[in-house]
């Protein structure tokens, strides 16, 4: 494993979702890079969810699209 995605920003975020529907919470995790192959991410933690339920997610710009 290396530390080359240290340079780079993260193209997804990871969050533990608890609840479902309108009274779900989410609570941002980490974040993992798409490796330059394609095939996979490289992902750091900062935490780990208790209930293993982890989704991972496309960042949004500001104004609600997709980076």
């Amino acid at each position: 494993m290396t530390t080359e995605n240290t340079n780079r920003q993260p193209t997804h975020r990871l969050y533990s979702v608890k609840g479902e529907g309108k009274n779900s919470r989410w609570i941002e995790i980490g974040a993992a890079w798409a490796n330059r192959d394609g095939e996979g991410f490289s992902i750091k933690l900062d935490v780990v969810p208790m209930d293993g339920h982890i989704v991972m997610r496309a960042p949004k710009t500001k104004d609600g699209g997709q980076q």
